[in-house]
Formats: C-alpha cells, structure tokens, sequence
C-alpha cells in the first residue's frame, strides 16, 4: 500500500503505513548527487518527498520481488524518474529493506544496488 501511495504522490496514504518516528534511509538522494540520507517521523519523510518531487517531474518504482521475513522484508526492482529542469529520464535498480512493528514500518533502508539490499539481511541472489 505504501509502494502505491508513494507512487501516485499520496503522502497522507503513504505515512499511514509508517510509524510516527520512522528512520527512512533514502537512498534516491544518490541520484541527485548528494549521499545516501535518513529522514526521521512525518516530517522527515514529507521532507524527503518534497526534495524527490522537486527535482524528478516523475518517479516511478516497481517492485518485482518480495522476501518475507518476518518483522523484515526485503523488496527489489527499478526506480524511473525524469527530471525537472533537464527532462531526462532516470533508470536504476533498487533495493529496500524494511523494518516492522505492530503493522507499520519503523525503519525503511533504500539502496540503488539490491544486492546490498540482500547482504544487509544476510540473503543472497
């Protein structure tokens, strides 16, 4: 659900599968230039989608495998995007890892190779 809301620019949608004091470690933020960034509760992650939507016209991310594990999952696939200023488009692997509690994700850890995103919950291709 949250992949969706995200995905249609539904923040509302979006931050109800989150907890209140999530830790999201973007990793898009690479794709700007800049490094890897954590942003914290709502309005870390507001923040975090303001930046995004600033700079990319459009971001689109398919999920095309999901590991479950427990109170962890693993998801992989591809982010699109063109930017706003250049019109360029975008394409890069991605990985999450994602951390849950009573229903809603407390920590979310995004990489642009999904490998890392299986090394760092000990899994392999």
């Amino acid at each position: 659900r949250g992949l969706e809301a995200g995905n249609r620019g539904d923040v509302e949608t979006l931050l109800g599968v989150l907890d209140p004091d999530v830790a999201w470690h973007s990793a898009l933020h690479a794709l700007l230039g800049g490094e890897a960034t954590v942003f914290r509760g709502d309005d870390g992650v507001r923040e975090m989608l303001r930046d995004l939507y600033g700079a990319f016209d459009e971001i689109h991310i398919e999920i095309s495998e999901i590991r479950d594990l427990g109170d962890r999952l693993v998801a992989i696939g591809r982010t699109r995007a063109r930017g706003n200023a250049s019109g360029a488009d975008v394409e890069s692997p991605i990985g999450f890892v994602a951390e849950f509690k009573n229903g809603k994700a407390i920590a979310i850890r995004g990489y642009l190779d999904p490998k890392e995103a299986l090394e760092a919950v000990g899994l392999r291709e």
